[in-house]
């Protein structure tokens, strides 16, 4: 299905790839996305949905060194957020705080807090504690897990404990399990590899095919979902992860991104270097779907496409849900156009 874009648009100044919900921020729904040029001064926008809903404003724009290619924002204080950044030839990562005069025309710099660097491997993320205030993060670069201890007030971080990925294998992203703190998903190539974090040591494995992208069900345990190049969406129940519970085809080209909504059961975005934004209901109950294979389905077959979103004109990267208005989303494509749509049409009757 594709219904005609009724979305809100808002265009940064040059190319970018990440785009990340103020979770912190209760008062409004607001986004930062920050951008990537090699030549000029990169920036971070803090962009606001109006309270009528029909318009994006910029509500602080802040100079940024370096290509950013990894933006979160804290979920404990709106201020703060990390970026992972490169100058085309070298990779760091850091945590910034954002002036509290940033609602004046000049806004001030941001204030870098502390860097989180090591010796060793390109960083790809940075992974805040799930929920709630807490010291701990986590950065993954290709070879290495690290595990920091933050201290905001000291503006100091450091590294608690590390793993190695692994002679043969590169990591290149991962999500931090909000229903069991102790474990961490890590994309690497073919698989995705989890680790317990108080030990820092390797648990269990789960093959996969050019995984991407990684996102927890924030509702219920043992339940994820992966983004792969070529073979689309799969949903994974943890407890029997031999082979995903279900299915999704994904996109025309690589399926970059996926995000499970913050409130609404089954409803997964999804996007890709085809341009488009998919929008999709799935079932995340494994007996379920087991009861339904035993039967012919055919007659009762209902598509888990819901919608697809098309108006842009460069690969999509950079995606979040608005977890004040879960309703909402927000697409950032390469070319630096972020759109922000509604699925209120789509959101099953309770």
């Amino acid at each position: 299905m594709q219904a005609a874009s009724s979305g809100i648009g808002y265009g940064l100044k040059y190319q970018a790839r990440c785009i990340s919900d103020v979770k912190a921020d209760t008062d409004h729904t607001s986004f930062l996305a920050g951008t990537l040029s090699l030549k000029e001064e990169n920036e971070v926008h803090l962009i606001r949905l109006s309270s009528s809903g029909t318009e994006l404003f910029c509500e602080g724009l802040f100079s940024h060194p370096n290509e950013i290619w990894d933006l979160v924002s804290c979920p404990f204080d709106q201020r703060i957020f990390s970026t992972v950044y490169s100058n085309g030839e070298t990779y760091g990562a850091a945590i910034w705080q954002i002036p509290e005069l940033y609602g004046e025309l000049n806004s001030p710099q941001l204030e870098r807090i502390t860097s989180l660097d090591t010796d060793s491997g390109k960083i790809k993320c940075i992974l805040w504690w799930p929920s709630g205030r807490h010291d701990k993060l986590i950065s993954i670069n290709e070879e290495n897990m690290y595990l920091w201890n933050l201290d905001v007030s000291k503006k100091t971080a450091q590294v608690q404990s590390q793993d190695s990925a692994g002679m043969l294998h590169k990591l290149s992203g991962g999500a931090w399990d909000p229903h069991d703190v102790s474990s961490v998903a890590a994309t690497c190539e073919s698989y995705l590899q989890f680790w317990d974090v108080r030990t820092m040591k390797k648990t269990i494995s789960v093959e996969c095919s050019h995984v991407c992208s990684v996102d927890y069900h924030p509702q219920k345990q043992h339940i994820l979902v992966t983004a792969e190049h070529e073979s689309g969406i799969h949903i994974w129940d943890l407890r029997k992860p031999k082979v995903p519970i279900q299915e999704l085809p994904g996109h025309t080209h690589w399926t970059w991104t996926v995000k499970c909504n913050p409130e609404y059961d089954g409803m997964i975005l999804s996007s890709g270097t085809d341009s488009t934004v998919n929008l999709w209901l799935a079932s995340t109950n494994h007996d379920e779907l087991t009861t339904e294979r035993l039967v012919d389905s055919s007659a009762r077959w209902v598509d888990p496409l819901l919608n697809s979103y098309s108006d842009y004109e460069d690969s999509i990267y950079g995606l979040t849900w608005s977890s004040r208005e879960p309703w909402i989303f927000a697409s950032l494509s390469y070319d630096g156009r972020v759109v922000v749509e509604s699925v209120k049409p789509f959101i099953p009757k309770r």
